[in-house]
């Protein structure tokens, strides 16, 4: 079975958990493969997925080799498989742009980023080593509010005719003109912003969807959540949740049967919690009124380690790419974008999502 090689836009928790997860089923079987969707994903395993190039901004990443720099500050997130054997791939100096936001230098440095003083690549250094390295899909982590950095490596990625997993609330895939492009360039992409695999957003759409279905209607909701890592801090600066919070309502307005109005949905991170480190914390509560229009309410606390929950789906959407790679459909791909996204080009619910993804990976539905 050939490899599935990927690059990684930001070398932070998320990917870090991904590598962990790569190396941590090599040794497991179907029947003890514990926390994955699919075992296999046609004919692809979780270790058939090589991390073959990098890109960061950090001087304590930059120039090492991935499996070093996964464990390197600021990174906080659990170590459940450390025994990472060198990959051969060294993490490069990424391009800043919008990627750091000025309020995190006041926080000490094995909170936040620290810049590598290396010289930042221009767009053809990014298309070469994407070229050189022969990756075939590029992984998106940058920080929520890296808009301008976000488009710059999509146009790497069309560029360098390399795949796009878009996992951040910068809005690629479901934007027409960005999906036309790589539509055009015949390169499938999977976005936008990864729905957790048992996370905030995917348990409030499934409770709304619930309350929809058993005739309870919903009159107001709120979703709060807290956290230690660098996303968090990095969510602390208001003016760089605008997509952030855009993509999570979304998310939940899509489910409803009847949209609530503005004032009666709150969605979206609430503070930064240094002690919680990558752990985050989830307060939903949900009014409505049952039969008689009896009122009720529902409050639930939900605590993850967030950036394995983020991998357990990233997984799957990397080699769903693969797959239409192999059989050459470009563009958005609806069904694994609905299932593993929270902001794709078309919502479904999730019941519907996960059946068209099937059947996508069975090949009998095209995207």
């Amino acid at each position: 079975m050939k490899k599935i090689r990927i690059g990684l836009v930001g070398v932070g928790n998320c990917a870090s958990s991904l590598v962990q997860g790569i190396y941590f089923y090599a040794n497991k079987t179907a029947e003890h493969a514990v926390g994955l969707m699919h075992w296999e994903i046609g004919g692809y395993r979780p270790s058939d997925i090589e991390v073959v190039s990098a890109f960061d901004i950090d001087l304590r990443k930059v120039g090492k080799d991935v499996a070093e720099a996964i464990f390197e500050k600021p990174n906080c997130t659990t170590q459940f498989f450390s025994s990472i054997p060198k990959t051969g791939t060294c993490v490069r100096m990424g391009y800043i742009l919008d990627g750091i936001s000025e309020h995190m230098s006041e926080y000490p440095e094995e909170r936040r980023f620290v810049v590598s003083d290396q010289r930042q690549p221009t767009q053809e250094d990014v298309v070469r080593e994407l070229r050189e390295s022969a990756t075939e899909i590029l992984v998106n982590y940058l920080p929520v509010g890296a808009e301008q950095a976000t488009r710059f490596y999509a146009e790497c990625a069309l560029e360098a005719s390399v795949a796009f997993v878009n996992n951040m609330p910068v809005f690629i895939a479901s934007d027409p003109v960005w999906a036309e492009r790589f539509a055009q360039k015949s390169l499938p992409i999977v976005g936008d912003d990864i729905k957790a695999q048992l996370g905030a957003t995917i348990t409030h759409r499934m409770l709304a969807d619930l309350f929809r279905r058993r005739g309870v209607q919903l009159e107001r909701t709120y979703q709060l959540n807290t956290g230690g890592n660098t996303d968090f801090l990095n969510m602390l600066n208001r003016d760089r949740l605008a997509s952030k919070k855009r993509s999570k309502t979304e998310a939940i307005q899509a489910v409803l049967g009847t949209r609530l109005a503005d004032e009666n949905i709150h969605v979206g991170p609430s503070d930064y919690v240094a002690w919680q480190n990558d752990n985050k914390l989830c307060f939903l509560r949900m009014e409505g009124k049952l039969f008689g229009e009896v009122p009720m309410h529902l409050e639930l606390r939900l605590s993850v380690e967030d950036s394995p929950n983020s991998a357990g789906v990233a997984i799957d959407a990397i080699r769903c790419c693969k797959l239409a790679l192999e059989r050459r459909v470009a563009g958005p791909l609806h069904s694994p974008s609905a299932f593993f996204m929270k902001h794709p080009p078309r919502q479904i619910t999730d019941d519907e999502a996960m059946r068209h993804t099937e059947e996508f990976i069975a090949g009998t539905r095209e995207r």
